[in-house]
């Protein structure tokens, strides 16, 4: 009868040590996704200067924003969206998924407006033309796999998004090469469909850009996802920077290490910030943004805040 007891007792208190133990666990859960959910939140602006432009040209301030992910209510993004217009930007250039919703698009272009008055380019998505959708948040941890269906996804009303920029004057960069001139130099601009989608064709430079006679320019090069096929040809083609998102920086870090996925086959230590891209001789700057905005399915980030980019373009020494 003793050892009976005895028995009962030793369960009782393993029952009571598991059932802490568990407790335990789900406190340290849920103050794990309130940080990421607050870190969220955390806006910032990265500072960086590339010596690409020619000799005897003033500095160009370009504005590099990505993965928006823009849901109506959310006012804070907005707020420090519309702010941003303070730094006033020579060039804007938006590197796609703006929305997570498909009612997001009037929210999207409220806290674009103020910087929809300077001159920009744009490319897409797959969070412009489909809606993210619900579902086990481990599989993000999992290597990339090919291209994605969207054929169970929301079509997003991305025409409307595309009419609306292109009415404030940016270049919609899909699949195509264009030529403006800014502060009395030109910008020779090539960018690519959604790479994520396998959408993308390189259009090559704008007619002229490779002629020896032609006046001083820059090559800017833009990509959603940063799929090594299109880093490689964008640098074989001798562009000045290429800019980039898609990888949400791994959104979910390890301190120290830095991002455990990129979303794509970029080596998970070039996920976010400036880093070089060597292809056949040639060496370009490749700027990675950690974005603005998650899915809305999954609205947390850990040591991993989200970013505007301003990039000063300067002359070469």
């Amino acid at each position: 009868m003793v050892e009976q007891n005895n028995f009962v007792s030793a369960l009782r208190h393993a029952s009571g040590t598991a059932a802490l133990a568990a407790s335990g666990a789900l406190a340290i859960g849920g103050a794990l996704v309130g940080y990421g959910m607050l870190e969220a939140q955390k806006f910032g602006l990265r500072h960086e200067t590339l010596k690409v432009l020619p000799r005897g040209y003033g500095d160009i301030k370009v504005l590099h924003l990505s993965d928006i992910h823009m849901v109506p209510g959310q006012e804070a993004k907005t707020r420090w969206l519309r702010s941003l217009a303070d730094l006033e930007p020579d060039f804007v250039i938006n590197t796609g998924d703006n929305l997570s919703h498909r009612k997001g698009v009037p929210a999207l272009i409220k806290a674009l407006e103020p910087l929809m008055a300077f001159p920009g380019a744009f490319v897409p998505g797959s969070n412009c033309y489909y809606a993210p959708k619900l579902k086990n948040p481990f599989k993000y941890l999992a290597p990339s796999t090919g291209t994605p269906s969207p054929a169970s996804r929301d079509k997003l009303p991305f025409e409307e998004m595309h009419r609306a920029f292109g009415s404030a004057g940016w270049i919609n960069m899909s699949n195509r090469a264009h030529s403006t001139v800014l502060n009395g130099l030109r910008l020779d601009l090539s960018g690519v469909d959604d790479p994520h989608l396998d959408l993308d064709h390189f259009a090559g430079w704008p007619r002229g850009s490779s002629s020896s006679n032609q006046a001083p320019h820059v090559r800017i090069a833009l990509t959603h996802a940063p799929y090594q096929r299109v880093l490689d040809q964008f640098t074989e083609a001798q562009a000045d920077v290429i800019f980039a998102g898609h990888t949400h920086g791994g959104q979910v870090c390890i301190p120290g290490y830095g991002a455990l996925v990129s979303n794509c086959d970029l080596p998970t230590w070039r996920a976010r910030g400036l880093t070089d891209w060597d292809y056949n001789g040639n060496t370009v700057p490749l700027n990675v943004s950690a974005g603005i905005g998650t899915s809305r399915f999954a609205p947390i980030r850990f040591a991993c805040p989200p970013e505007a980019v301003l990039v000063t373009l300067a002359a070469r020494g």
